[in-house]
């Protein structure tokens, strides 16, 4: 699985250009004008990024959180668990739990920044392929598919969802490595703890891994 997510993380970071306007109409050209802005943003902070690999959080935060639907991707992972909050019948027990579904999807945030900076640091040159734009005119849900290309190496495919939001911007939301979705793993992954620790766990989990500082392969 890390292999994927260094792939996927690639695909955001594969074309050499800066500061160039994403244009959220259009979920093909976001996909890829937010790779551009992001790999040259990294190229730019180098000598930063060296001196302070956590620089790489700033990174992700400035450059790629803006354009992933991370409180969407949040609830995605909960699950059925978001309906199981809206049926508790007692007030002052279901307020308390709508608290710490907020206080989860601030803290997926953290740790989504946590995880693609960490994912950054494996970047060694690989080149990427995009897939002919489709019409979405009638779309709400789009797949932007791409292939990671690697001299000597198989092909590794990577399919990227993004959404229509209600605002109508185009936001990223699960990425799916070999038609393998991010999400739904992650998802999994939770279903047990969540019936069987609850939410309260989870989040002192993730904000845990969150808090971790960014390291090189090695070190």
């Amino acid at each position: 699985m890390m292999k994927f997510l260094i792939a996927t993380l690639l695909v955001l970071t594969s074309c050499v250009s800066f500061a160039k306007g994403v244009d959220e109409s259009n979920p093909y050209l976001m996909v890829r004008t937010v790779a551009e802005n992001t790999f040259a943003r990294i190229t730019q902070d180098k000598a930063i990024i060296e001196q302070d690999k956590n620089h790489l959080k700033v990174v992700v935060e400035e450059e790629l959180l803006p354009y992933i639907d991370y409180r969407y991707a949040a609830q995605r992972v909960l699950g059925s668990y978001i309906s199981k909050v809206r049926n508790i019948k007692d007030k002052e027990e279901q307020k308390a739990e709508i608290e710490k579904l907020k206080r989860f999807i601030d803290v997926f945030r953290e740790y989504l920044i946590t995880s693609y900076a960490g994912i950054f640091t494996q970047y060694r040159g690989q080149e990427v392929e995009f897939a002919p734009a489709q019409d979405f005119s009638e779309d709400k849900l789009v797949l932007v598919k791409t292939k990671i290309v690697e001299s000597g190496k198989p092909d590794i495919n990577i399919d990227f969802k993004v959404r229509k939001t209600k605002s109508g911007e185009w936001k990223g939301f699960d990425m799916l490595p070999e038609g393998i979705s991010l999400l739904d793993a992650k998802q999994s992954e939770f279903h047990g703890i969540l019936r069987t620790e609850g939410l309260g766990y989870v989040i002192d989990m993730l904000d845990k891994k969150s808090k971790l500082p960014v390291q090189f392969a090695g070190e």
